[in-house]
């Protein structure tokens, strides 16, 4: 069974099943024992956090009510999956490990992409990373405090993570995309100069002087005005390079970094594919051994959601791309117009 706290609270089951955790109070309660990480929660703070000063008649038993509601609604999702939920003098702890929680599999990721030197395998680790998240963390608990401190550091990770992404993309030559997605973000939070050095940066390198140098004293005029500081000496460095055009801003990449990612109309997936690790990597080795692997299966399986999950990872391999093509009922005549269309998205493919 699989959580996460990534986004709204979330249950899934080990192939991939939503499940309901019905009432609040009790979706609560699972959230605040996922916000520990493993941790035991003794009843009292359980109590407190759940109900404040509203206290029921009798708290510890409407509590043990509720740990029960919680472990049913696991169980009855899948077997042994009561067991999760361990009682432990004084009070309780969620049975939770590695990439059982998303925010753990985005830990994972991200500590991979630091470790390698390839800046092609890292800027791919951090997109991994970043599609786990499905909104802010904790979204359904924004207000209660039990969540706030779990949040804010989920929240803090993912933004350095972007950072990250953004850093290793400028490597990759990818200036105006960097520019463009990193305008809204920095306008979220204008004052993380870390952020604001990626993007000063990205707009300089697209050909944008203006904006860059714009961006820069629009930093430098909220730090004085909320901090009463200057910019960073990374940053202050970095704008007196723009005002010379230090030519070494503008040095392209090496070959083996800068290489354009090939063509694909495969569409992102809006949220993870949980439970499906040993479909995809049996597909994988099969597209590695065989011209054609095909999905069969009843109608409304997953096929193709499994089907675009690979294909998104494997895109690398195929230097003409990957490419969608779905079925649909043509209205004749279609002529040699449709023929020519089709023979040239398959030239590029080596089809």
């Amino acid at each position: 069974m699989r959580f996460g706290v990534l986004g709204p609270l979330a249950v899934w089951t080990a192939d991939g099943r939503t499940v309901r955790v019905p009432e609040l109070k009790v979706r609560a309660l699972l959230a605040l024992l996922l916000a520990q990480q493993g941790r035991p929660v003794s009843a009292d703070r359980l109590i407190d956090e759940l109900w404040g000063s509203k206290l029921p008649s009798n708290p510890t038993g409407v509590l043990q009510t509720k740990v029960w509601q919680l472990r049913r609604a696991l169980e009855d999702a899948e077997p042994g999956g009561r067991e999760l939920v361990v009682s432990l003098a004084p009070g309780y702890r969620l049975r939770v490990d590695g990439d059982t929680v998303d925010s753990g599999r985005f830990h994972r990721l991200t500590a991979r992409a630091r470790s390698t030197g390839d800046p092609r395998e890292r800027a791919a680790l951090l997109a991994d990373a970043l599609a786990v998240w499905r909104g802010p963390a904790f979204a359904d608990f924004s207000d209660e405090e039990f969540a706030r401190a779990a949040r804010d550091r989920l929240d803090e990770q993912r933004l350095t993570a972007l950072e990250e992404q953004a850093e290793v993309r400028l490597e990759l030559g990818e200036h105006a995309l960097v520019a463009d997605e990193l305008g809204d973000l920095v306008a979220l939070h204008p004052l993380r100069e870390r952020l604001r050095t990626a993007h000063v940066r990205a707009l300089y390198l697209a050909g944008r002087q203006g904006a860059a140098l714009s961006s820069y004293a629009d930093l430098r005029e909220r730090l004085a005005e909320t901090l009463g500081v200057d910019p960073s000496p990374e940053l202050a460095a970095l704008h007196r390079s723009i005002l010379n055009q230090d030519p070494r801003l503008t040095a392209a990449p090496s070959p083996a970094t800068s290489a354009v990612r090939p063509a694909t109309n495969v569409p992102a997936a809006l949220t993870e594919l949980i439970g499906r690790d040993g479909a995809i990597g049996e597909l994988r080795t099969l597209l590695a051994a065989n011209r054609l692997v095909t999905l069969t299966g009843a109608g409304g399986v997953g096929k193709t959601r499994l089907a675009l999950a690979v294909a998104s990872q494997v895109v690398d391999r195929f230097p003409g791309g990957v490419r969608l093509a779905e079925f649909a009922v043509l209205d004749p005549p279609r002529g040699p117009a449709g023929t020519g269309r089709a023979g040239a998205a398959a030239s590029p493919a080596g089809v």
